[in-house]
């Protein structure tokens, strides 16, 4: 089965903001109190909660737009979540299963000092520190929809770089063919990764894969901001993963190690239940999860969780651009 896709729905580009970011970043996080993921010292001293705003037009030295090539379904539609619905209503199962676990229970998890490494299948091997996350790439602002396998949505303005220009980096070999992903794996901040019960049964610590022609496609990004502030703890600090035409649970958080591979990777949830949760994750609304329909979604906007607008699903979740990633392979299973 082959998706068909609705042109006459489609609007033109969007705007991306290609930030040229102010030197001496590190400086400037010492100087605002900067303590951890989402954390800023007020000037008297007490700590208040709320990740830093650093992409503000008094510290940016520069400013521009450009264009990013995706495509939105109906403007009606596309009305940004407010930043408190994205940052009080997530997954993130290392601090409990709960949707306001993770913003009740990350507050403290700290972020600097870390370490992400680029590894396997690759020339230079990399690996970054905290302050080489926001100063090694350009960083962007992108709109993406973000697709819960759970059917609701959102919309949300990330900031950060392509995955590509870091696999460049790290210069591949010829035979690698997959990438995959790790969770930081740390129980004494991470309560879900101590208790099977707290953490729903999963084992620790979260993996996560993509073929090396997805990660490589200008979309899929490393986000290290949302709504124009660092990313607070609950939804992935310091860096998580963006891939917006797969379900959400394929964009892994606060990750540590990329590596390159020649052999399709493990995945938590595909471990965890491969019947319901495939490698590929494609978001597809003709292919229903095992216990309940993917034809429509719950979009997150300003009203009560119980108000929201009920949409139609999009193939590819509206990305109609990687259907070339897909040509000729049956889509039905590609949950």
């Amino acid at each position: 089965m082959i998706f068909k896709f609705d042109k006459a729905n489609s609007l033109s580009e969007n705007d991306v903001t290609d930030e040229s970011i102010y030197k001496q970043r590190r400086d400037i996080l010492k100087k605002l109190g900067y303590l951890g993921a989402g954390s800023l010292l007020a000037a008297s001293g007490s700590a208040s909660a709320g990740p830093l705003d650093w992409f503000s037009s008094d510290k940016a030295e520069a400013f521009k737009t450009t264009p990013l090539s995706f495509k939105k379904s109906n403007l009606n539609l596309e009305i940004q979540t407010p930043e408190q619905k994205a940052t009080s209503y997530n997954n993130f199962y290392e601090f409990g299963t709960g949707k306001g676990d993770p913003v009740e229970k990350a507050q403290s998890f700290q972020v600097d000092p870390w370490s992400l490494s680029i590894e396997g299948l690759v020339e230079k091997p990399i690996t970054l520190g905290y302050e080489d996350l926001f100063s090694t790439f350009n960083l962007e602002e992108r709109i993406y929809r973000l697709r819960c396998v759970e059917a609701w949505s959102m919309v949300i303005p990330w900031v950060g770089f392509s995955l590509a220009s870091i696999i460049k980096k790290a210069q591949p070999l010829s035979s690698a063919k997959y990438v995959s992903f790790q969770t930081l794996y740390d129980p004494k901040q991470m309560p879900g990764q101590r208790s099977r019960f707290v953490g729903g049964g999963v084992d620790y610590p979260y993996v996560e894969g993509l073929r090396l022609d997805e990660a490589m496609q200008p979309l899929t990004m490393l986000s290290v901001g949302m709504y124009g502030k660092t990313l607070p703890p609950q939804n992935g600090a310091p860096i998580r993963l963006v891939v917006p035409w797969k379900y959400g649970f394929k964009s892994i958080k606060s990750i540590v190690k990329i590596v390159l591979t020649d052999k399709q990777p493990p995945t938590t949830w595909q471990n965890l239940a491969s019947d319901e949760y495939g490698f590929y994750a494609n978001v597809n609304p003709a292919v229903d999860h095992p216990r309940w329909s993917q034809a429509r979604e719950r979009r997150i906007t300003s009203g009560g969780l119980l108000t929201q607008n009920r949409i139609d699903t999009l193939p590819f979740n509206g990305y109609e651009e990687v259907a070339s990633l897909y040509k000729g392979m049956d889509l039905r299973k590609f949950y």
